[in-house]
């Protein structure tokens, strides 16, 4: 029972990270940072890549 709760939980908690880092990653600044130099910002594939990660192991707690 605690397993699928903690699941949950990482579940909702990745799709969260998971938008914030989206939403980082498409911000003005960022976009204009990426024209220029290419590169994108850590918080963004740290936000994405977090989020997917919660997501992966969340869906294998609620199992």
């Amino acid at each position: 029972m605690n397993n699928k709760i903690l699941g949950i939980i990482l579940i909702v908690a990745g799709i969260a990270l998971a938008i914030w880092g989206y939403n980082i990653y498409d911000a003005a600044s960022s976009q204009v940072t990426r024209a220029l130099s290419g590169e994108t910002p850590i918080k963004a594939w740290v936000g994405m890549v977090g989020g997917l990660i919660c997501v992966l192991v969340g869906f294998t707690k609620v199992k």
